[in-house]
């Protein structure tokens, strides 16, 4: 058995009380000039650390998370899980009913990654939305949104209160990954992020603070946390969601780099553990969507700014990605661009599986590169290993 792996693991902090598809054979392009390759986790072989223990199944399980629909988990995902074929889930409201329920489908969960037949002995990324404000998947704190806190007599106070507040209501109930905070620097009145209140401030330097203030603050509380939607959305119109349709951001490199990463420096600096990237396309960085283009995930992410730590993509159905054919073959080309993780949240667990069955294929075949793959499970999987049970 893989206990945590044999990689270096952080320090464990305690948490608060309270259908297949066939693998994609389409190469995604990069500009000239930005690297192809991923950055490596570790330079021992994968029998050295440890991967040589797991199956290609087990290997491209640890870069899905999955999703489900109602308050129980079914058998598919708690036998996929059992068997060391899932990273991680991800909840919604649909899921919750109160918080004993939630923590009862979280028992479940837990005792299906303590199953003798899953080689991996780390805790599962057990994940949600709870950005404050409007866009909250459970009740409870953070009660403020962005913009509320941002416009408060003493934001830096109140973000920091956020991030308390939500490590302290998802670690009540057992989840340890929260998809917050959102980083994008709104333009516009009523856009689309500031229509559901979810930007801090229209000054980049302001995202930038109070994000890492609430970055320390949840992590400290032993929830790792995500900032998002990298490189930003803050341009977007209040129509251009990329959950439903094609977004193209029209904005110059010096502006993406100047205004909307600003705020990823900081997040940086404070560790924030994951960084979700967005579906948008910036035509000025790269042709095709940011998660799936080497020339935003590891040059901008990766090399430009020096993120080392866990990538994931945002929702794998999203419109946004209709041009792009299954999930099995939007799956391989974001591996492949170098997302670590991919967000399968259409609240059934077939679409995990197919993710699942399609890289296993493409690591299988050749299709994708097994250094770099192995590389990104390393990530995961000392991210996992961190993370308080």
């Amino acid at each position: 058995m893989i206990a945590g792996l044999t990689l270096p693991v952080r320090h464990r902090p305690s948490r608060p009380q309270a259908g297949g598809q066939p693998a994609a054979t389409s190469q995604a392009p990069s500009r000239s000039g930005q690297p192809t390759t991923q950055p490596s986790a570790s330079t021992q072989p994968a029998a050295a650390t440890g991967l040589g223990r797991l199956s290609a199944r087990q290997l491209a399980g640890q870069r899905v998370i999955y999703s489900y629909p109602g308050l129980t988990p079914p058998a598919s995902l708690l036998a996929a899980i059992s068997h060391g074929e899932a990273a991680g889930v991800i909840f919604f409201g649909q899921n919750i009913a109160s918080e004993a329920q939630l923590a009862g489908a979280v028992r479940q969960l837990e005792a299906a990654d303590a199953s003798p037949s899953n080689p991996v002995r780390a805790p599962l990324l057990l994940m949600t939305d709870q950005e404050g404000g409007i866009v909250n998947r459970m009740p409870g704190a953070p009660e403020l949104s962005e913009k509320q806190i941002g416009e408060s007599a003493d934001p830096a106070a109140q973000a920091t209160a956020a991030g308390q507040g939500a490590a302290a209501n998802l670690g009540g109930v057992g989840l340890n990954v929260n998809l917050a905070p959102v980083l994008d620097v709104y333009r516009h009145p009523n856009d689309f992020d500031d229509h559901l209140q979810r930007s801090y401030s229209m000054n980049p330097a302001v995202v930038a603070s109070l994000g890492a203030n609430f970055i320390r603050a949840q992590q400290a509380g032993g929830v790792a946390a995500t900032a998002k939607h990298f490189p930003g959305l803050g341009a977007a119109g209040a129509n251009q969601d990329t959950d439903n349709t094609p977004v193209t951001l029209n904005l110059p490199a010096s502006t993406i780099r100047g205004v909307d990463e600003l705020p990823y420096k900081a997040a940086i600096a404070a560790g924030v553990r994951l960084v979700m990237v967005s579906w948008a396309v910036y035509p000025q960085l790269a042709s095709m969507p940011a998660g799936m283009s080497p020339a935003i995930v590891q040059g901008e992410l990766r090399q430009r700014l020096g993120f080392t730590g866990v990538t994931i993509t945002d929702a794998l159905e999203a419109g946004a990605l209709r041009a792009y054919g299954s999930i099995g073959n939007r799956a391989v080309l974001a591996a492949r661009a170098g997302m670590d993780l991919l967000l399968c949240s259409g609240k059934y667990a077939g679409e995990g599986t197919a993710a699942v069955t399609a890289l296993a294929s493409g690591y299988s075949s050749g299709a994708l590169p097994r250094a770099a793959f192995d590389s990104s499970v390393l990530r995961v999987l000392s991210l996992r290993g961190s993370l308080p049970r």
